[in-house]
């Protein structure tokens, strides 16, 4: 094996490796503690992860043997096998993606825009038959891969799996076809639904902007409010007290001549004694404003539902730049190889499926805050 193949063979088994685990890791944590508590977003990402795990097992497992090897030593009928469940298998995860992009710009929508009200696709009935067509359109398309397949010598005494078609004409339809509906269809969908989640964040984003500079403002206002009543209620009091130190010893309070002797105590009764006062200064000064709005007093806090659903389409929107990146290059290699067969496009174009595979369960593990080992609900 030349150094060439080798480093191939090398990224191959990590990516495999990545795959193997990042997949069964949302599987299992898409796995609802109770029949009764399953919902939309776990059957999209089991579904999903099933999807990917085809694809580890079945096609970059047996690809990376045959790397190490030097051959395909696996046999025609597993050719047939290897050929089908890695086009079923690409063609039901770019769907599945597509179904979670849809997904949560609806519930994004409905969190920001409806107050959290429900969704379509929060319909497991709508969902399951989603999906059971998503599969149907896969096999239908897989299905060739199982009668027109051979295992032929390239590079000399190399062999590998290949497709073999009748004539060139039959090959190019169904690349055209496949192509279409199968790739262009479905990554413009998650195009277009990113788009629209990417809006609706900036959209928010700036409202919430806002409205925090409307409620900063209000609290400014307040505030100046406050302090100009405590500035005024002081000048009052100082007024009074020097008032009150200027009145004469004959000056009659609440109808009771003041005593005319300096040695005898003053009444008990006075105005600032008085428990009814004492009340009211205690009512006054004990900090409330009852005039202030409860906004101001009372610092609003954004929603968690809200939060969640925004974490999770900020994750869909990162798997969308992956998908864009890999399925369009995925896309664009299969194109040249139809106007020139290359067996370098194919492996390079079985690469990108590889690592889009390998790297969207821990976007999506983490857009739902699951990259941990904690299974509580």
């Amino acid at each position: 094996m030349d150094a060439k193949t080798l480093t191939g063979s090398i990224i191959r088994t990590l990516m495999f490796i990545a795959g193997i685990l990042g997949n069964n890791w949302l599987a299992i944590c898409s796995l609802p503690r109770q029949k009764s508590a399953i919902r939309t977003n776990e059957i999209l990402f089991i579904n999903l992860a099933v999807s990917n795990l085809i694809t580890n097992y079945l096609v970059d497992l047996p690809d990376t043997m045959a790397d190490f090897a030097g051959r395909w030593f696996l046999g025609e009928t597993y050719c047939a096998i290897f050929r089908f469940c890695a086009g079923l298998s690409e063609t039901s995860s770019i769907f599945t993606t597509l179904f979670i992009s849809a997904f949560w710009h609806q519930k994004l929508v409905g969190s920001l825009k409806r107050g959290g009200a429900p969704v379509q696709m929060d319909s497991l009935c709508l969902v399951g038959c989603m999906l059971a067509g998503s599969w149907m359109l896969a096999a239908v398309f897989s299905v060739p891969h199982c009668f027109f397949v051979s295992v032929e010598g390239t590079n000399g005494s190399y062999e590998d799996c290949v497709d073999v078609f009748p004539n060139e004409t039959a090959r190019q339809t169904y690349e055209a076809i496949y192509l279409t509906l199968a790739n262009v269809f479905p990554i413009v969908g998650i195009v277009f639904a990113s788009a629209q989640i990417v809006i609706t964040l900036l959209q928010n984003q700036q409202r919430i902007r806002s409205h925090n500079l409307d409620q900063t403002k209000e609290t400014v206002k307040e505030k100046k409010k406050s302090l100009e009543n405590k500035r005024d209620d002081a000048s009052v009091s100082i007024v009074s007290g020097t008032s009150k130190g200027s009145t004469s010893p004959n000056h009659v309070y609440q109808g009771v001549p003041a005593p005319s002797s300096p040695n005898r105590k003053r009444s008990g009764h006075s105005h600032h004694s008085s428990p009814e006062h004492k009340e009211k200064d205690t009512d006054c000064s004990s900090g409330a404003h009852p005039n202030l709005p409860r906004s101001s007093q009372i610092p609003s806090k954004p929603s968690p539902n809200s939060s969640t659903h925004v974490r999770a389409a900020k994750s869909v929107v990162a798997v969308a730049s992956v998908v864009l990146v890999c399925w369009l290059t995925h896309f664009l290699l299969h194109i040249t190889n139809d106007i020139h067969t290359s067996s370098m496009a194919l492996e390079v174009s079985s690469y990108m499926a590889a690592s889009y595979m390998s790297i969207i369960p821990y976007i999506f593990l983490h857009g739902v805050k699951k990259l941990s080992c904690s299974f509580k609900r």
